[in-house]
């Protein structure tokens, strides 16, 4: 035993190349972690059961490793004629102290010892067969243990529809949804690694893969506990996050001393897998520690930012913008997005004008909805709605009350009152009183005028009636026809009329003149300028005074963005002509404007 207790390496193998062989006998620890859905209390039964089988096993393991070492020498002839002859010197192995001589496994290649047979368990066991058909029993087990665990793991994956094309996989049968076609891809991948039929060249293989699970799961438990989740509660009592981070970096190396290239491949398969997932952005949601960090970051940075001092060099438009529902005026709100797109805050901003628990209601189910349409569309923007009685009140409390820190707004974005001829004269006051409130609470101010005016809230309206009454039609119809194939064709006549009464009620319902018609497509066109590239030409800015920058800045701002890069500022100065040169120097040369007249 004491010559066995050290290692003796050949043919090139080294430690951790014996270990990747060894190491897939150990890979069952996660075996109740991928059936934790089937497992009645996953909660108490993983870690018990987990923990004794890691004692149970490594106590087999070492009990073997030291019965075979205390039993069987390194080499051997196979031959009990092959002693010590009389007079003779032997010192070759500790074989040589129970009488025999294997000297001879020093030049020729022998058969027989602990390093060159690998059925020596059989011959050293009270029972042979009893070795060999533990064996068949321990690899059927894993093999099982396997096959019934990683399609349950496969199929939840396949079930988020993260990879579009494995959704076929998502499928279960049966009363507990067992995924019949992962265990169908399982074994014909198992199927394809047994007809290598070398073990030595498939146990490095399945270390990497296995250990590169393992370094994520050990990551994903540091980064858990780096963020500080409340969601993440670690039961167990002597956790710690560094040892976490250490399994981590631990299982990386060893991946590499192991097999480089298998290393290099596996992290290329993950680096595409995570490239893919960030880009197709999926619409699952894990609560995932990724987000944790991200919310502590936020924080973080939103307090470093709020104890620096502002300074003029990196002042940035973070605009308020009245669009009401951002879908009604999309011509504001693209022109907003022109001005903060992903460098500066953009806030589109509802008032529900009535008794707020009347509106309460109204208002929770537009937050969500608006603020999914924002992200559908691809605007960098934040959706608010407030209740109040008038107009003038909400928007006051949006001036107040919105931001945080210094990401607070500085711009209020409106469009023009278009009826102020027609409209009440208290509606006009509050419009007026709605801009003298920006600027007493030093907002500075941009007001959109559209000839055929910013909201298209009525034709939205018109569509979506129309869809809904499409979807009425369609219904109808299948109705209808499944009567017909009942009734064989008694209400065939009837389809025609039906259709007749909906199109009756459409043109009823959302009358279409020509006239109407064509002011409608006009204000959508209008609607949807801004997102589209600006033909050459100019941005007229009339400054009269000098109010620090402002106006010129938000159309400098426009001509950096690639949708406007093709026009030039032409500024207006009010002034005395002979003092043209003078108020050039004075008022536009400070702010480094680029611009073709002034």
């Amino acid at each position: 035993m004491s010559e066995n207790f050290t290692p003796n390496f050949r043919d090139g193998e080294t430690f951790f190349s014996v270990f990747a062989i060894f190491f897939p006998a150990a890979t069952g620890i996660l075996a109740g972690a991928n059936i934790s859905g089937d497992l009645k209390d996953p909660q108490g039964a993983i870690p018990i059961g987990t923990l004794l089988a890691i004692l149970i096993t490594g106590l087999t393991y070492l009990g073997i490793a030291l019965c075979v070492s205390a039993t069987v020498v390194r080499d051997a002839t196979g031959n009990r004629n092959d002693t010590i002859a009389p007079g003779a010197s032997c010192n070759f192995s500790i074989a040589c102290d129970f009488g025999y001589d294997f000297s001879v496994c020093g030049t020729t290649k022998c058969e027989y010892g602990l390093m060159n047979n690998f059925q020596v368990m059989t011959m050293v066991s009270g029972f042979g067969p009893l070795i060999t058909a533990g064996t068949f029993s321990a690899t059927i087990s894993s093999a099982l243990a396997s096959l019934v665990s990683a399609p349950k793991v496969f199929q939840a994956l396949c079930k988020d529809n993260i990879y579009k094309a494995l959704h076929f996989f998502a499928k279960g049968h049966g009363k507990n949804n067992e995924p019949i076609r992962g265990y169908v891809l399982t074994f014909i991948i198992a199927v394809a690694f047994i007809l290598i039929a070398e073990l030595n060249v498939i146990a490095p293989i399945i270390s990497n893969f296995f250990l590169a699970s393992y370094a994520l799961i050990n990551f994903s438990c540091f980064h858990a506990s780096y963020a500080k989740s409340p969601g993440w509660r670690p039961a167990y009592k002597y956790y710690n996050m560094w040892l976490s981070l250490f399994g981590a970096v631990l299982c990386c190396a060893v991946m590499f001393v192991i097999n480089w290239w298998a290393a290099l491949l596996t992290y290329g398969i993950e680096i595409f897998l995570y490239i893919y997932v960030t880009v197709k952005k999926p619409n699952v949601n894990w609560g995932s520690s990724t987000q944790a960090v991200t919310f502590v970051n936020a924080v973080n940075n939103t307090l470093t930012l709020s104890g620096v001092d502002e300074h003029v060099k990196n002042f940035r438009p973070q605009c308020i913008v009245l669009t009401g529902a951002p879908k009604t005026r999309p011509a504001l709100l693209d022109l907003a997005h022109s001005f903060t797109k992903n460098y500066g805050l953009c806030l589109t901003c509802e008032v529900f004008v009535g008794p707020r628990l009347e509106r309460q209601q109204e208002m929770s189910a537009s937050m969500e909805q608006n603020q999914v349409w924002l992200n559908q569309e691809k605007r960098k923007a934040f959706y608010a709605a407030v209740a109040s009685e008038t107009f003038r009140e909400g928007v006051e409390s949006l001036l107040q009350a919105s931001g945080l820190g210094r990401l607070r707004p500085n711009t209020l974005m409106l469009g023009f009152k278009r009826d102020w001829r027609n409209a009440d004269i208290a509606d006009v006051q509050e419009y007026v009183g709605v801009l003298h409130d920006a600027f007493d609470f030093e907002y500075g101010t941009v007001m959109l005028r559209l000839n055929q005016g910013l909201d298209i809230s009525h034709i939205l309206a018109a569509e979506e009636e129309m869809e809904r009454m499409l979807l009425e039609q369609q219904a109808l119809e299948m109705e209808e026809n499944g009567f017909q194939e009942r009734g064989k064709g008694f209400f065939k006549r009837a389809r025609k009329p039906s259709q007749k009464v909906l199109a009756t009620r459409a043109s009823v319902e959302v009358p279409h003149t020509s006239d109407v018609a064509k002011i409608n497509q006009r204000l959508v066109e209008a609607s949807s300028q801004f997102k589209k590239k600006q033909d050459k030409g100019t941005i007229d800015v009339w400054w009269l005074f000098d109010d620090g920058g402002l106006t010129l800045l938000l159309p400098y701002i426009l001509t950096t963005r690639k949708k406007w890069k093709d026009c030039k500022l032409r500024i207006f100065i009010a002034g005395q002509p002979e003092r043209t040169e003078q108020d050039k120097e004075e008022y536009v040369h400070p702010h480094s404007c680029t611009y073709v007249s002034v």
